[in-house]
């Protein structure tokens, strides 16, 4: 069964998955890259350019599947971690804001940042299909 999940995660970091293959989450920790399973569907949200520095996005920047194969351990960014593969099959910036009043798991707008505090979390299929509409893929 196909679960649903948001990586928190700088937008360079995303463009190196997209670029290279793979989906990582949790600054590259394998127990949080172990909890998804082959078809299991993900979307990156990034509050910033990188990892708590450069310019601040605020966008789910990309959406993806991940592919058969187990973790397995890369040099990411000049830091081990461990990754999966995956295709990120969409890339574009998508702004949270707009989205927050549709997403279930957002309780209070006024506070929307808490509910991306986590860095890896699953989602229900109606939150990601609003998110997937907001791409403007089926």
């Amino acid at each position: 069964m196909t679960k649903y999940w948001i990586g928190v995660v700088g937008a360079k970091h995303a463009q190196i998955g997209k670029d290279r293959g793979f989906c990582a989450f949790s600054h590259g920790k394998k127990q949080a890259v172990s909890r998804l399973n082959p078809g299991d569907r993900f979307a990156y949200y990034s509050p910033r350019e990188g990892y708590k520095e450069g310019a601040v996005v605020q966008a789910i920047v990309a959406l993806g599947t991940v592919l058969e194969g187990a973790p397995f351990e890369v040099d990411f960014d000049g830091q081990p971690g461990w990754v999966r593969p995956a295709n990120t099959n969409i890339f574009a910036r998508v702004a949270i804001k707009p989205l927050l009043g549709e997403l279930s798991f957002v309780s209070n707008p006024k506070y929307w940042g808490m509910a991306f505090r986590r860095s890896l979390f699953e989602v229900s299929a109606e939150d990601f299909a609003v998110i997937k509409t907001a791409y403007g893929e089926a």
